[in-house]
């Protein structure tokens, strides 16, 4: 079979990729080494977690906000078998969507590990059957990745586990011990906090969710806290200990004490690494740097001409939307077109409960470019709809230029930021100053209107409701 395109990987940036190529008329294949098309965020990152952070959500409102409401149950339970029930059905709903774009785009769907025979013959071997060869014009790899564990807590999938295994349990832990304070160690972290686990996070660097913004970490650690979750910033962790139905953590603290901590689970959360496996980069001689990632050009090229690399797998954050642009990119490329993606403009966002979500510069990093700048910010407890929803928790940050007052940040952690944040987004694609959001109408009351408080703030320290 001969194709003018091949994919190899159906996360969301191959998936992306083929739709594209298909749409600008080439001839594309896909191919899946698993029985399902989605990859990791579809089937056990993404979007099953949001479904468990959204059924957990209703629960802890259920238990400590119906009443103040006015709504009177007898005290909710959970019901873990159908919490894991519903999100499997939201992720076969979604990996099905997928199944039908596939066929409406008239893609060629191959299952089975693809691997490079030379730069234009991929080896397409099935989990049973025989192997088959196809050939291609170019390669589009879109494998992502996988958890990272430490050399000294191997994921056993039994009481040391990672974020799939974390999505699966058959009992809600007693305590359960999470090592990283990023993203995926706080979301999941919350889900079990909600409905009764004890929670403790260690954390190595000084702070939680350390890549973004410092005032959203110190906000979440304190929304955390309400929760119930031990924060424990600053620890190394030293060893990870399973021991029957235990699990024992030794750590380091700052001062260099030693730190035990006992529970029936540990989730590793370290973050992930690019998979390649089964790849054959040898068989042509793609080069990997010292991460393990593909390494590419600007324009996603890899060091073989007609192969390229998008998403995990290669350099940048690890993020759904990153990968559908740069498939989208690649795609467009071969068509002979001109697109371009501006990856400090790629929004960030941690599904807790107030969300956090951030664009742009952090103030860290201003401070380390030595750049002029002001700050505004606005509470989400001086919002009417803020009050009227019980969700007071949060605030928004806009940092601006100090001359030319163009935005160049804006951080939200509060409710409903994951999907705010996509303003900001706009705003500073097209280069705006904090006045001009500043001056345009939000509606009343909603919770944008912190965006513009903030950015009221930041121009020329106005807010109108603090």
């Amino acid at each position: 079979m001969q194709y003018d395109v091949t994919v190899i990987g159906s996360g969301p940036g191959g998936y992306v990729a083929a739709i594209r190529s298909a749409q600008l008329g080439f001839k594309t294949a896909i191919i899946e080494k698993y029985n399902t098309l989605g990859g990791t965020c579809l089937n056990v990152g993404c979007i099953p977690s949001k479904a468990m952070l959204d059924s957990t959500e209703h629960y802890h409102n259920a238990v400590t906000h119906f009443k103040e409401h006015g709504i009177e149950i007898s005290k909710p339970k959970v019901n873990l078998k159908q919490m894991i029930d519903r999100k499997a059905s939201v992720v076969k709903q979604t990996c099905d969507g997928i199944d039908f774009l596939m066929k409406k785009n008239k893609i060629d769907v191959h299952h089975g590990v693809g691997s490079f025979v030379d730069k234009n013959t991929i080896k397409i071997t099935p989990e049973k059957g025989d192997a088959k060869e196809i050939k291609t014009d170019k390669v589009i790899i879109a494998t992502g990745s996988k958890p990272a564990d430490l050399p000294f807590a191997k994921i056993d999938k039994k009481r040391v586990i990672s974020s799939t295994e974390a999505l699966e349990l058959k009992e809600i832990p007693k305590h359960l011990i999470v090592i990283g304070g990023g993203v995926i160690g706080m979301e999941l972290g919350s889900v079990y906090s909600r409905i009764g686990s004890k929670v403790t996070v260690v954390e190595y660097m000084d702070k939680i969710i350390p890549t973004m913004d410092g005032t959203m970490g110190k906000e979440l650690t304190r929304s955390a806290k309400k929760l119930g979750m031990d924060i424990k910033v600053s620890h190394k962790v030293t060893s990870v200990e399973p021991k029957g139905k235990e699990v024992v953590v030794k750590a380091e603290d700052k001062k260099g004490g030693i730190v035990e901590i006992k529970g029936d689970y540990c989730l590793v959360a370290i973050g992930r690494k690019p998979y390649t496996a089964g790849l054959g980069l040898e068989n042509v001689g793609i080069k990997t740097d010292d991460r393990g990632r593909i390494e590419v050009d600007n324009h996603l090229k890899t060091n073989i001409d007609n192969i390229y690399a998008i998403g995990d797998v290669v350099k940048g954050a690890m993020l759904a939307h990153k990968a559908e642009e740069e498939g989208t990119m690649v795609a467009e490329q071969f068509a002979g077109q001109k697109p371009h993606i501006n990856y400090r403009l790629i929004p960030g966002v941690v599904y807790t409960w107030p969300e956090v979500a951030s664009v742009g510069y952090t103030e860290e990093e201003l401070k380390e470019e030595g750049r002029a700048y002001k700050t505004g910010a606005f509470p989400f407890k001086a919002l009417g709809r803020a009050r009227a929803s019980m969700d007071i928790d949060g605030q928004v940050k806009v940092l601006a230029d100090k001359q030319t007052d163009e935005i160049l940040g804006i951080h939200i952690i509060g409710a409903r930021a994951a999907d705010m944040i996509a303003a900001g987004v706009t705003a500073m694609e097209f280069r705006a100053a904090a006045e001009d959001v500043s001056r345009m109408s939000h509606a009343h009351p909603t919770y944008m209107e912190a965006v513009k408080e903030a950015c009221l703030a930041a121009t020329d320290n106005r807010p109108i409701h603090i």
